[in-house]
């Protein structure tokens, strides 16, 4: 392995490998300490130096003779590189006229429409880079092998590709603007190869491989030096994005390689062709000065221009060495501590982004996670190359990775609300911690992350000791050694990274869990609150018996596609309510977040509270139609492996007038069934009501096989995964409560696209109609709300559920729901739920609350709920709060339990008792 200093400014090699994303995002975050990241001192002054420098060329040729997976990667960079190199010694030209070039026109100036190539014009005395074809990458047609491209293919009739909608793939003409980003690829692909041979030349000290390198090189950058900056014709956002070479100067990735060639082939360089130096190094510096300027720094491009600067400035000369002093420090201290515009500050960045009180970064849960690896990874690699710890300056940084678990459901992977998929946590962000803490002695530190990574590890420290590398990029020879784990430190509880509750404002994300593995139960609500959100309103996830039934469809296409724009993003593609079919507001970068009202228990709480009912209650105001939204959910565990949840969905608009509120529910399966109370198939007829005809949604024109059937009473769906044989069937149940004015549909939607890996689900859910049940409501929905209950079940085990029935307030309260839920277990529950505190009753019970449950056991125990409530009575016993509360009070084999977020007066017979707020304990009111 490689000493310290063979990995000389690997800061720049691994740091920052996010998805690409778009846009800004929101909520203003208190500063942490902003005061300035110190700079590193004694930087290397040789070349290379990114990598490695030349004092340790020996241990990698030894490294290289000693270790197989070594020869393997040298092997895997002369296979893809050898033959070029053997063609170029007799043909130098045929692989510098594959680049993508203004050949004969060498143009200077580049015109774009919008996000779609336009034109070029303005002449430099030799060719220049060609710009990309389109913001959006998809097209029909395809990048051609390196020895189908036609050589200086620079020709008015565009580019001269293969179309991939044809049989066959015949190459034809195709307008630049229709080629999506085919002609960064090629000239990635042919850079890449050229980088590639710099570094085998520098191993090997063969000078074919250094021609071969420097033709490419210089060719490409004699060319860019002459480019000018992209104008957007249409004067729009795109002119604040763009690069040399792309759409988005986070896609500027090719500085980032041709700075790992220049940093290889410079000793070749300074030999052949000192003269060229000055015109590289100003074209590096005006590339990234670029990049620097445009960009949106409010999100993960800034990481992405980051690590482009970084790369780009480690191969210049020091500040001194340049008339105008911007050097190697000058864009190093750039990156750290400068904020311009659209290029922030690390510190800036971070401070904006992360919630100090509970580590959540403001976007999607796959952007958030991604943004704390990457941001760890640069911590970590920051130390590595200039041995100093900059830990200490980003102190949010260790809460944010201990939060990484709350993202995950009981089968350990994580919510997918807006543009995120379905899968684990990823160990990076901890294994960087504990690297960390390792190298600077931090012991209390290593031992709290390494009790967290074994949580994560697949294969534990076994796995960490012996990983080898397989990869052939130049990388492979640099990364990090194996992690090694102390064997002192133990893996801990989940419990001490999970709560039973967990809020996240910044992002407008609830969740409420209880157990694990296939018999947990979890629900999570989200708003639109942050980076890579979609338009939905108050959207649920919703797991059940080992998979997360109810799931996000993620976001099924490129951000430009109308697929995405019209559909994958909207309201209907979740689990929520829309207002008149019409329903919607920006995605992406959404500022539309919920209140939480109330929850149970209080959010990250590890302890004194009753484990078996959860609750939060959340409004919205939806923006389109300006509509009231309430969404009570609640889980109730009843048993080992038995439990279910309550879904109280009220909607109405402020300014009257509702035509319909249409709540959707997706479930994974292959097949869905919808019932009335007693299991009996409702007959469905076509319906064309869910439409775009009429001025609703684009849609509802993606969804299809609408049937529906208008009625009163109350009905069901079920949803069915079917598992392969001899593994159990799994379930889900939805009951809802009828009322007048409703109508319910079965619906085909597009595939979800969220699921990626190994996520257990026995069909193709990727190429399957998502089985959708929507419930119209006509009028208002908000004194006749959607009432549901949801039970997740196996075919081994069946439902627990025997019967639910509604029931009226006796006082004629029309904002209040009633359900009788019946076990077969002979449990008996009641809930009650109350949208203005107007007192109900019901046979011997009465409730002044938002949510109540009263849950009774076959063997008498039995349990009150008070969910925000101020007066509740049953068993006997009367419950009056000194103010708005949570209370449970438990009767349990004769004692009775009370847990009272509030001070509270409890009357039986004709004994009174007041108790001061307190976790659960024991009490004794006579």
């Amino acid at each position: 392995m490689l000493t310290r200093n063979s990995r000389i400014s690997i800061i720049v090699i691994r740091t920052f490998t996010l998805v690409v994303g778009f846009c800004l995002f929101t909520t203003y975050i208190s500063a942490q300490n902003s005061a300035d990241i110190p700079l590193p001192k004694n930087l290397e002054q040789g070349y290379p130096r990114l990598y490695i420098t030349n004092s340790e060329k020996k241990d990698l040729q030894e490294t290289i003779k000693k270790e197989a997976w070594a020869k393997d990667v040298l092997a895997g960079l002369h296979g893809e590189v050898d033959e070029h190199v053997e063609r170029h010694v007799k043909d130098p030209e045929w692989m510098v006229s594959r680049l993508q070039m203004y050949w004969k026109t060498k143009a200077t100036n580049v015109y774009i429409n919008g996000q779609d190539y336009s034109h070029a014009d303005g002449e430099a005395p030799v060719p220049t880079v060609r710009f990309s074809g389109s913001r959006d990458y998809t097209t029909l047609y395809g990048k051609p092998k390196l020895e189908d491209i036609l050589p200086y293919m620079d020709d008015p009739r565009g580019l001269y590709l293969p179309n991939k909608s044809k049989e066959g793939q015949p190459f034809e003409w195709v307008e630049q603007s229709k080629t999506g980003r085919i002609i960064n690829s090629i000239n990635d692909e042919i850079t890449g190869l050229a980088r590639d041979a710099a570094f085998l030349y520098w191993l090997e000290n063969d000078e074919h491989f250094a021609k071969f390198s420097y033709d490419v090189f210089h060719t490409y950058m004699q060319g860019m030096s002459y480019r000018g900056e992209p104008i957007d014709l249409l004067n729009g956002h795109i002119q604040t994005l763009v690069g040399f070479t792309n759409f988005q100067v986070i896609h500027e990735g090719i500085l980032r390689e041709i700075a790992i060639l220049y940093d290889f082939l410079h000793p070749y360089i300074e030999a052949n062709h000192p003269e060229h130096i000055a015109m590289y190094d100003a074209t590096i510096k005006r590339w990234t000065d670029l990049v620097i300027k445009n960009g949106v720094p409010q999100n993960n491009w800034n990481l992405h221009q980051a690590n482009i600067i970084l790369k780009a400035a480690m191969v210049l000369q020091d500040d001194e060495n340049y008339e105008d002093k911007k050097g190697r420090e000058y864009y190093i201290n750039y990156i750290l501590n400068v904020t311009s515009a659209r290029q922030w500050s690390l510190s800036k960045f971070i401070d904006y982004g992360y919630d100090e009180s509970n580590g959540v970064w403001n976007e999607c849960p796959s952007y958030s996670l991604g943004v704390t690896s990457s941001l760890t990874e640069f911590i970590r690699d920051f130390d590595n190359t200039f041995d100093h710890n900059i830990l200490p300056y980003t102190p949010v940084m260790s809460k944010a990775v201990k939060m990484m678990p709350q993202y995950l459901f009981p089968n350990n992977q994580i919510v997918a609300f807006g543009d995120s998929n379905y899968g684990p946590i990823s160990t990076e962000a901890i294994e960087d911690m504990i690297r960390i803490a390792q190298k600077n002695g931090d012991k209390d530190l290593e031992k709290e992350f390494t009790g967290l990574y074994r949580l994560f590890a697949k294969d534990k420290e076994e796995s960490a000791q012996n990983r080898k590398r397989h990869s052939k990029g130049i990388s492979s020879f640099f990364a990090s050694k194996p992690l090694v784990l102390n064997q002192n430190y133990k893996e801990h509880n989940i419990e001490d990274y999970i709560t039973q509750t967990f809020n996240a404002p910044s992002v407008s994300w609830h969740v409420q869990r209880m157990g694990k593995g296939k018999d947990g139960l979890m629900v999570s609500l989200n708003g639109s609150l942050g980076n890579h959100m979609h338009a939905n309103g108050i959207n649920m996830e919703l797991y059940g018996k080992g998979f997360v039934q109810g799931a996000d469809p993620g976001k099924g296409a490129g951000y430009l596609q109308p697929i995405y724009l019209e559909y994958y993003s909207q309201f209907p593609a979740h689990n929520t309510v829309m207002v008149d079919g019409a329903s919607s507001y920006t995605e992406m970068l959404s500022y539309h977040a919920f209140d939480v009202l109330g929850e149970y228990p209080k959010s990250e709480q590890k302890e004194g509270f009753y484990e078996d009912i959860t609750y939060s209650d959340v409004y919205f105001l939806e923006p389109e139609t300006q509509s009231d939204q309430s969404r009570l959910v609640s889980i109730v565990k009843t048993g080992e492996t038995a439990g279910y949840y309550v879904d109280v969905f009220r909607s109405k608009k402020q300014r009257k007038g509702d035509k319909f509120h249409d709540y959707y529910y997706h479930n994974l399966g292959q097949s869905m069934r919808v019932m009335d109370a007693d299991g009996n198939s409702l007959k469905l007829t076509e319906s064309e009501e869910m439409a775009f005809a009429g001025g609703h949604l684009y849609a509802l024109d993606y969804m299809w096989d609408k049937k529906s059937v208008k009625l009163e009473d109350d009905y069901q769906a079920e949803w069915k995964i079917d598992m392969p044989e001899g593994e159990d069937d799994v379930f889900m149940n939805l009951w809802m409560k009828g009322t007048v004015g409703r109508e319910v549909f079965s619906i085909k939607s597009p595939p979800n696209k969220a699921f990626r890996g190994n996520h257990g689900i026995p069909y193709k859910v990727d190429k399957e109609p998502y089985l959708t049940f929507a419930a119209r409501q006509h009028g208002a929905a908000w004194e006749k709300p959607f009432v549901s209950v949801y039970e997740p079940f196996t075919s081994a085990e069946g439902k627990s559920i025997e019967k639910i029935s509604g029931f009226e307030d006796e006082n004629g309260n029309n904002e209040f729901v009633g359900l009788n839920i019946l076990h077969k277990s002979g449990r008996e529950d009641f809930v009650f739920s109350s949208a203005n505190h107007q007192k109900a009753n019901y046979k011997a019970m009465s409730s002044d609350a938002t949510y109540t449950l009263f849950g009774n056991e076959e063997n008498g125990d039995w349990v009150v709920f008070i969910g925000n409530g101020k007066e509740v009575s049953a068993k006997g016993h009367t419950i009056i709060t000194s103010e708005m509360g949570n209370v449970v009070l438990e009767s349990k084999q004769g004692e009775l339990l009370l847990n009272n977020e509030v001070s509270i007066t409890i009357t039986y017979k004709n004994s009174k008792k007041k108790f001061d707020a307190g976790t659960l304990r024991k009490i004794e009111i006579e």
